[in-house]
């Protein structure tokens, strides 16, 4: 069982940037030996693919929503991921999850029903 908490969440305003982190427990390598992404739930909404990262390279797939402001990112001496966002819009306001995956690759992470394992969430709000 693959634990994941996310931290960084907070409310910003509108073109400000965070940095969301997810740090893995149980396994020193997770973060190299998942495919590792990052969804997000507004209320009322579906939860929504925003990144996922290859567990062997950088390769990386992006939600069309985020795509070319958010950057996902691994540092696997920490077992950590990190989702760094800028140009952040009041569209962005949900909760962002961190989720692994032992086996599909980051382009198959965009329906959330098949991935295997999740965080809590941390909340992200950003005012206009």
């Amino acid at each position: 069982q693959v634990q994941l908490k996310e931290s960084g969440g907070g409310l910003v305003q509108t073109g400000g940037s965070l940095r969301l982190s997810c740090s893995t427990s149980e396994y020193t390598d997770t973060v190299t030996t998942y495919a590792m992404g990052w969804f997000r739930q507004a209320p009322g909404k579906e939860r929504e693919f925003v990144a996922a990262i290859s567990r062997s390279s950088p390769m990386s797939v992006y939600g069309n929503a985020v795509q070319g402001r958010f950057t996902i990112s691994r540092d696997g001496a920490k077992n950590t991921v990190f989702l760094q966002m800028n140009g952040l819009k009041p569209e962005d306001t949900a909760t962002y999850f961190c989720v692994a995956d032992r086996s599909l690759p980051p382009a198959a992470m965009t329906a959330p029903g098949q991935i295997d394992f999740w965080g809590q969430g941390t909340q992200v709000t950003v005012s206009s």
